[in-house]
């Protein structure tokens, strides 16, 4: 099994719209770990662990987002493999 880890940053209307709490329900749904943050300067930033086609899946959902969301940019970095994570989780920090 191929897997990857990716870090995200979305930029756009994706604070205050449910916008994490889609992320955290879809990687559920597709057995993918990590976490998503709101940012200081209104982005979101994500971190996915997972089956290489299951990240992918995630990462074009997050294109998306929540119904009220609008995502404007979305940059994906490729990041090396650590299965740091059990679950994913919204952070606060």
């Amino acid at each position: 099994m191929n897997r990857v880890r990716a870090r995200i940053y979305v930029v756009g209307k994706v604070q205050s719209v449910f916008y994490r709490n889609f992320i955290k329900r879809k990687a559920i749904a597709l057995n993918v770990t990590g976490w998503v943050r709101n940012l200081p300067d209104g982005r979101v930033e994500a971190v996915f662990e997972g089956e290489k086609s299951k990240v992918e899946e995630l990462i074009n959902r997050t294109k998306k987002g929540s119904l009220i969301a609008q995502v404007d940019e979305l940059k994906v970095m490729p990041e090396e493999y650590k299965e740091e994570f059990d679950n994913f989780e919204i952070r606060c920090d």
